[in-house]
């Protein structure tokens, strides 16, 4: 009777033994998976996302409208406002049915669309450390936040007025030399409360609104093109965005310069 009962008991606790390993092991599973479902969220995500997605860790930011005084600088996230028709530069991953066939690019009226964020960055095979301020005159490209595509013009027709046509194009934020557009503004920088205009490097057109409005699927956006003429269809304003702060080496060469 005593060894049976020792038997029972000794396998009543192998049995616990056992169910508390498994659950041990459970444990550790679900610790590990829950772990790399939050680095995913976060570091994970960083490692992989587009340039554009990745905004700079400990840098000091300004967000909210582009009003008021202050620089635009590289690494900055901003929406851009047409400012004769009102409608914010804007792209999204619907191809154009005619032309390149690339990612179209168009205007929204809305302010608070979240396909309407640019990322500001140095021209192709170019450097613009991050917080440097953008000089008028300066070639820049411009990349969607959401789909990591450049800003883009080519010799191909707009489908709606005929000028030339504007797109988004590359992948992860690199495309080619027709990414570049130079930032026109009066005075030495990009200033945020200022209207400027955007050459194409290329080809010399002017990224323009004049109007023209799509109908299905995007029903309603405006027409995004380049024109070869310098008009009121070309001035653009900062609005919305996150704006890097200007880098410790510019602020001492402005010190600098002050003496």
């Amino acid at each position: 009777m005593e060894a049976s009962a020792a038997a029972a008991a000794a396998a009543s606790e192998g049995r616990r033994s056992r169910r508390a390993a498994t659950s041990g092991r459970a444990e550790r599973r679900h610790f590990l998976f829950r772990r790399r479902r939050d680095e995913g969220r976060c570091g994970g995500a960083a490692a992989g996302a587009r340039p554009g997605l990745v905004l700079a860790l400990g840098v000091a930011v300004r967000t909210g409208t582009g009003a008021g005084t202050g620089l635009v600088t590289c690494g900055s996230v901003v929406k851009l406002l047409n400012v004769r028709h009102n409608v914010r530069l804007h792209s999204h991953d619907v191809r154009y049915g005619s032309g390149s066939g690339q990612q179209s690019v168009t205007g929204v009226s809305a302010a608070d669309d979240g396909n309407s964020y640019w990322r500001v960055r140095a021209r192709t095979a170019g450097v613009c450390e991050r917080g440097t301020p953008v000089r008028c005159g300066q070639s820049i490209r411009l990349t969607h936040l959401g789909t990591g595509r450049n800003l883009h013009s080519h010799h191909f027709a707009s489908p709606l007025s005929g000028n030339q046509e504007v797109s988004a194009f590359g992948e992860d934020g690199e495309g080619d030399y027709l990414d570049d557009w130079t930032v026109m503004c009066t005075g030495t920088y990009w200033s945020r409360d200022s209207e400027v205009r955007f050459q194409h490097t290329s080809t010399d057109v002017f990224l323009s609104v004049t109007g023209e409005q799509y109908g299905r699927p995007i029903h309603g956006q405006k027409e995004v093109h380049g024109m070869a003429t310098s008009s009121q269809n070309n001035y653009w304003k900062v609005m919305e965005g996150i704006f890097m702060q200007p880098s410790e080496v510019f602020k001492a060469e402005q010190y600098h310069a002050e003496l």
